[in-house]
């Protein structure tokens, strides 16, 4: 147990005990020779180098761990979120805010043993959890650094930290690993996704991901100090001009459960190729902020329909 949270046991523990996490973990490395773990589904054999859609092959790129101080406060308390940052990244948005891990590949290999040193170190220096950033396209080699990191003393929560485009036949394998599913939902249509986020049915795929999370964690809940330690936590960065359709994702998410905590982010600006994108006249609110305005109205919005935790978290 985490002695900062006596009454908790993560589900991972039991899995490993039992022997499950590691039949998992054969089961999800045997996909790498022809990758579904993710909607695009490739089928590339990722065990003897050849790459799809997310541009990594059989052994993870880690960019950067360490204590995250600017995540939502429910996650980073006074320890911080210990993230882990993976590079690459199975969609390829336009403006992405961290390209040069997403797009740009910056980071290094690691095997397990290592996976598995960065998330103790970080229990080690008092973060609430391990948030692991961008983990849809690694997550048998995140599986395999767990089942080494167990044994050696990890019991803090665990925060799948995704851009939301998941397939639910990979996250029903994850079931009663990850305490925390915490997905962005980037567009409540498909168009935009596809030619801004490279991320063909996205609604289809993204929603029913987001259902499945909810099925296995439910709401967000929080432990006596205010730090959440299971459940679900939905992001949406609001994007100018309403190019988003963020009504359409927060009428979503009502229907899902009116106590879905979502984190409605303003901190859009233009980077990458967001200025490319903006000369077509279709999208050409990219070249700039959203206005205040822009994002009072969306959380007015969720307001309205009924989501009780929503705002800027």
């Amino acid at each position: 147990m985490d002695k900062r949270n006596p009454w908790f046991e993560p589900s991972y523990l039991r899995l490993f005990q039992t022997g499950e996490l590691k039949d998992r973990v054969f089961h999800l490395k045997e996909t790498l020779e022809s990758c579904v773990l993710c909607p695009h589904r490739c089928g590339v054999n990722r065990k003897r180098g050849e790459l799809g859609r997310c541009r990594t092959g059989v052994r993870a790129v880690v960019s950067s761990a360490s204590p995250h101080f600017g995540e939502e406060r429910v996650l980073v308390g006074r320890g911080g979120s210990g993230t882990i940052f993976f590079s690459h990244c199975n969609m390829t948005c336009m403006y992405c805010q961290n390209y040069e891990l997403s797009h740009l590949g910056v980071g290094r290999e690691v095997e397990a043993e290592e996976l598995a040193r960065l998330m103790l170190g970080l229990q080690y220096q008092g973060c609430h959890n391990i948030n692991f950033v961008s983990p849809t396209h690694v997550i048998p080699q995140i599986l395999e650094g767990l089942i080494q990191a167990i044994p050696k003393g990890l019991r803090i929560p665990l925060v799948y930290n995704s851009g939301g485009y998941d397939s639910v036949e990979t996250l029903r394998v994850l079931e009663d690993v990850f305490d925390i599913y915490m997905p962005d939902i980037k567009y409540g249509r498909d168009q935009e996704a596809l030619e801004l986020s490279g991320a063909p049915a996205y609604t289809k795929h993204a929603f029913a991901a987001v259902r499945e999370m909810h099925r296995q964690v439910g709401d967000l809940r929080l432990n006596e100090q205010g730090i959440a330690y299971q459940g679900l936590l939905v992001r949406h960065l609001v994007l100018p001009d309403g190019i988003a359709h963020s009504e359409e994702v927060l009428d979503f998410l009502s229907q899902l459960s009116k106590g879905t905590w979502v984190n409605i982010m303003a901190q859009y600006h233009p980077c990458y190729q967001a200025k490319s994108a903006a000369k077509n006249t279709r999208y050409g609110g990219l070249g700039r902020r959203p206005t205040l305005e822009e994002v009072d109205r969306i959380v007015a919005y969720a307001r309205s329909v009924g989501l009780q935790n929503a705002g800027t978290l």
